[in-house]
């Protein structure tokens, strides 16, 4: 006779709200599949950007498809999502690093002890949010002496896991990245589901439809 699956084995990031973090010149494998496998795994996924509409993504050197932006960062809550998810691509991190607003959401995370995935070239942002002093990091080979000036302990390889942080170098490295993501992410829900909370996304939507609307005629 056969088992009954555990719904949670299936989508072990259910009720998880998480953002990717993106702009312009993101490499689109590096937005795709980790989105991919959040959904799969049962999470709800915003991409947050400093664009309004929209942002094009690139494959190394070459303009690629664009991306409907689902949140602008000007009215992105650290409050309202679990994770966060930093793609690379030279162009994308090396723009946000120097976007005030975006340190902020980034060290928003950090300071709120959320767990973040960073891939490539997106641990820079992490430098300007202060996330990465003694913690193990890896990312694409020519950040080595940025992180390590940082602070960081660069390592070389496909991914590396230290506390609430997962870090890759290259796509070729998105298996096992998306894996040890998805591993970390779920903790979260691990640990809300000890101690009896539900995760912030969840609670999010719950508080969206208990907040009631007000007539047009009521209003002041």
């Amino acid at each position: 006779m056969a088992q009954a699956q555990n719904p949670n084995e299936s989508a072990p990031l259910q009720g998880l709200r998480i953002a990717i973090l993106c702009t312009d010149g993101v490499e689109q494998s590096e937005l795709e599949s980790p989105r991919e496998a959040l959904l799969k795994a049962g999470a709800e996924v915003e991409i947050v950007s400093p664009n309004s509409d929209r942002l094009q993504a690139w494959k190394h050197f070459d303009k690629a498809d664009f991306f409907d932006v689902d949140t602008n960062l000007a009215h992105a809550r650290v409050d309202d999502y679990d994770a966060l998810v930093l793609p690379g691509g030279v162009a994308n991190p090396d723009q946000l690093r120097a976007d005030e607003d975006a340190v902020s959401f980034v060290k928003g995370f950090v300071e709120n002890k959320k767990p973040i995935a960073a891939i490539c070239h997106g641990p820079w942002t992490l430098i300007e949010a202060g996330a990465v002093n003694g913690e193990e990091i890896t990312s694409w080979p020519s950040l080595k002496t940025d992180l390590t000036n940082a602070g960081a302990r660069w390592k070389d390889a496909s991914v590396v896991s230290s506390n609430l942080l997962v870090t890759s170098r290259k796509p070729d490295d998105l298996p096992d990245f998306n894996e040890a993501m998805i591993t970390l992410f779920g903790n979260q829900v691990e640990t809300r589901s000890e101690v009896g909370g539900t995760s912030l996304g969840k609670q999010k939507r719950s508080q969206d439809r208990q907040t009631p609307s007000v007539a047009p005629s009521a209003q002041i």
